[in-house]
């Protein structure tokens, strides 16, 4: 794939401990000027973590409904210009960096349109909703010569580095077979209305929103091999239920995403990828990430909201097959940092330094694939194959 390190400066140890400890110093040359499209929760991370940086500057914000991008200025002490949609902030700005943090269904349009206006990109995930966007996306990246990164700050935790050093190092052999997934118990997201989970605004539900972050663990350590065919299931029992939105029973008839996904994934490889992902369910957990190889497997502990985060040790496991004596080894927990801040922070660096950014779109396409396939094995009610367009060709630079 056109970027193997997971952040910028690659797997070394090294580099988080130097990040944990560093500090902004005085910057004294020119700002970059970032403009965010979107006044959504999801804005209110950029901004403060944005506003920690002192070679940033938000010079403009945009939000398509009327006097949220006002509220949301004042709220966060923004003193800066407020535009009524992504084309009037891209076209009246002179701006270096742009934060995407729409719905799910204008990720691709306000993405594409600030590339093709010489913006670098940072868009939040899910990169976009179908395939097809998500190409265009790669395209318009491409074409531009611009950085376009999808927002998966769980890649920044130095334990999703060490999960990717050990899949890589050939400790577990051939790995052949992944399970990942997990969810929520109860948590579909309605606390802030539901642009969450109507089909209009999300495009997609659970399998997108946080089955992106499942898949992108499991697809980063293995260096991101080519799916090649899916067989999807979606489910929304508990979304179209009235009695799930405590208050709010009307919900459920907007409720129109799915609230479960499963899907069974073949790799490049040989590899098989088992997933499931929930907003809900009756279970804590539907089990662990596993990786099974040939020589020794991996027990990556589930996790309670699928946030990004590795809650315990994970755990190496060797089966002696003539003597059935079972040997395990815990891998080092790292302490885990601002990995919000980080993402942002490691994007402004890629953008200054013109470095590799930490989720390109080439990666985050195969993610997006799995999910478009997800979704259209279940419409079409059989298996349905992944064909991707190939994009070695070079950047043009402007």
């Amino acid at each position: 794939m056109a970027n193997d390190l997971a952040v910028p400066g690659g797997d070394k140890p090294s580099f988080f401990l130097r990040l944990f400890k560093k500090k902004e110093k005085p910057f004294t040359g020119e700002k970059m000027k970032v403009g965010i499209i979107g006044c959504g929760w999801i804005a209110g991370d950029h901004v403060r973590n944005y506003k920690k940086m002192n070679d940033v500057e938000i010079v403009a914000i945009a939000d398509l409904i009327e006097g949220k991008a006002e509220a949301f200025a004042r709220r966060h002490g923004l003193k800066c210009r407020i535009y009524r949609s992504h084309k009037e902030l891209i076209d009246n700005e002179k701006l270096d960096i742009v934060s995407v943090c729409t719905y799910n269904k204008t990720h691709a349009e306000c993405s594409i349109y600030a590339l093709d206006a010489g913006v670098n990109v940072m868009c939040e995930k899910p990169m976009c909703v179908t395939i097809e966007e998500a190409i265009e996306m790669t395209k318009a990246a491409k074409r531009s010569g611009k950085k376009l990164s999808i927002g998966f700050q769980p890649r920044m935790d130095p334990n999703f580095q060490e999960l990717k050093k050990v899949v890589q190092s050939g400790e577990l052999g051939q790995v052949y077979y992944v399970q990942t997934g997990g969810g929520r118990t109860n948590g579909i997201p309605t606390p802030f209305g539901t642009s969450f989970i109507e089909s209009s605004t999300a495009g997609i539900g659970a399998v997108g929103d946080i089955g992106c972050y499942s898949l992108d663990l499991v697809m980063n350590a293995l260096g991101y091999p080519k799916p090649l065919t899916v067989s999807g299931y979606l489910n929304n029992s508990f979304g179209k239920d009235p009695k799930t939105f405590l208050g709010h029973p009307e919900y459920a008839e907007k409720f129109s995403v799915d609230d479960f996904a499963a899907g069974f994934v073949r790799l490049e490889g040989g590899i098989c990828l088992d997933f499931r992902i929930a907003w809900a369910m009756n279970l804590e957990t539907p089990g662990d990430t596993l990786f099974f190889g040939t020589k020794k497997a991996l027990r990556v502990p589930s996790t309670g909201c699928w946030n990004g985060s590795i809650p315990k040790p994970m755990e190496l496991s060797h089966v002696n097959q003539t003597t059935g004596i079972i040997t395990k080894k815990k891998i080092k927990k790292f302490k885990s940092p601002n990995v919000f801040y980080m993402k942002l922070r490691g994007f402004i660096d890629a953008v200054r330094n013109d470095t590799e950014v930490s989720a390109p779109p080439e990666q985050i396409l195969y993610n997006q694939a799995i999910i478009d396939g997800i979704v259209r094995s279940a419409k079409e009610g059989k298996e349905v194959e992944i064909i991707l367009p190939d994009f070695d060709e070079k950047p043009k630079k402007k």
